[in-house]
């Protein structure tokens, strides 16, 4: 089916229907994780633009919309995506209302695009030293978007920077450690001190190839040191989801995919961080299923250019069919959003009247990855992924239609540029936990076993 955004509240309008975005192809890059059947220097390249209880205690109570309100929900989507996924392909899945944004939102600032820093952003901490120290190398980014060497004197700024906040806040930072993992967050740190000194000396030899990969490097410090400051699972699930596969904390998969009728291309495996802080449910249902080998020899079943999708069983079921009630197993919507302590579940941020609330893990990323569900039905999602494509430069958190109206779990951290290379009828191979499998409780897969 056609995807739309439609205003149900608004029965009076007429559906705005949108078209499927084109996704630009001339030039990508190899890594050494996709295979390729002949010389490198033979194959098309692809270039990409920037990317990148029982009782709810979050529940409030859901506002009806005037025409108006409808009228500017419409204008804002269609004025900022050229197009949107029917997140399922059955004929009654299809884009749901949107979130009306706050236009504040629209002009607050370039979106954070790249998977790694939204992972880092969306640990929960609440430690400023440690924010202080990561925001200036996070910032490096945009300093080397300035042509040739004049980046550097930026890329120093922003070094020393982060520098001086490392010293004066270096207590600070270690005090905010988990007692069990704070030897490791000071050695983490010893070799973040060290990494900066490195990185110095690239800026003042002017070696401007070097200094990405190295930022790269001191990111990954950082965000360790900020995975050490987490003691523990921060909350409790509702009841009605505690006995489900849940993933207290994060998990890393690599998921193996083989490439058909591609002459430049043979596999390619894409490396996933699932959040399970902000996603414990619908990140354990996933985890739970790779170990059950549910998507092993699996196709992929969409790719659109807006969308990879997968996760439909043969069969008339839409999702996993759990042997132990020979029923579909489903979960709950799940949105976390920011300054809230826990997941709304079971409803949109817009059916909540939430309408500003920005989510913690938005749809900003190449490769982000989120449940597919029914539109009518929020509690519908079982095992149909995607993973978004849509480049998000005039769509930041909040002002899409997809940020808290469907659940974001993960995104693709390794080779997501060649997702845009997947096509229907590709076959997921594998997908294997290599991180985090002990952070899964409630595992049904080993009961089934």
């Amino acid at each position: 089916m056609a995807a739309f955004i439609s205003c149900h509240y608004c029965s009076s309008l007429p559906s705005s229907k949108l078209f499927t975005p084109k996704i630009p192809t001339n030039h990508f890059r190899p890594t050494n994780h996709c295979r390729f059947p002949f010389s490198q220097n033979n194959f098309l390249s692809r270039r990409f633009g920037p990317r990148c209880s029982a009782q709810n205690p979050h529940q409030k109570e859901v506002r009806s919309f005037s025409l108006k309100e409808c009228a500017i929900s419409i204008a804002l989507a269609v004025g900022l995506m050229t197009g949107v996924p029917a997140l399922d392909w059955s004929a009654n899945a299809y884009a749901a209302s949107p979130v009306f944004p706050d236009l504040s939102v629209l002009i607050s600032g370039p979106p954070i695009k790249d998977p790694g820093a939204l992972l880092r952003y969306a640990l929960p901490i609440d430690n400023k030293a440690i924010r202080e120290v990561q925001k200036p190398l996070e910032d490096i980014t945009d300093s080397l978007k300035v042509a040739g060497v004049k980046a550097l004197d930026s890329v120093e700024r922003n070094l020393k920077q982060a520098s001086r906040a490392l010293k004066q806040g270096k207590t600070l930072i270690i005090s905010g450690l988990a007692e069990s993992k704070k030897d490791r967050g000071v050695e983490l740190l010893d070799k973040l001190e060290v990494g900066m000194d490195e990185l110095q000396q690239i800026v003042e030899d002017r070696n401007r190839d070097a200094v990405a990969p190295k930022q790269k490097e001191l990111l990954q410090y950082v965000g360790s040191v900020e995975e050490d400051m987490v003691d523990g699972f921060p909350y409790e699930v509702p009841e009605e989801y505690r006995n489900m596969p849940l993933l207290k904390g994060r998990a890393t998969v690599e998921m193996k995919v083989k490439v058909k009728d591609n002459p430049n291309l043979d596999e390619c495996v894409f490396r996933i961080v699932l959040d399970g802080y902000n996603a414990p449910v619908t990140s354990g249902n996933f985890i739970d299923l790779v170990e059950r080998h549910f998507y092993d020899g699996m196709e992929i079943q969409r790719a659109d250019g807006f969308v990879v999708q997968t996760g439909d069983p043969e069969g008339p079921a839409e999702g996993f069919i759990d042997p132990s009630t020979e029923k579909t197993r489903t979960i709950p919507l799940e949105i976390m959003a920011e300054g809230e302590k826990a997941p709304f579940y079971g409803a949109t941020l817009e059916e909540l009247g939430l309408y500003k609330a920005q989510t913690r893990l938005p749809f900003n990323a190449f490769g982000t990855m989120a449940m597919a569900r029914d539109e009518f039905e929020d509690n519908s999602a079982s095992s149909q992924v995607f993973w978004l494509l849509k480049e998000s430069e005039l769509t930041p958190s909040n002002a899409n239609i997809l940020d808290g109206r469907y659940a974001v779990f993960g995104y693709v951290t390794e080779n997501e540029d060649y997702l845009a290379d997947v096509k229907v009828g590709d076959v997921i191979e594998s997908i294997q936990v290599v991180a985090g499998l002990d952070n899964l409780v409630n595992p049904s897969y080993k009961i089934a076993g």
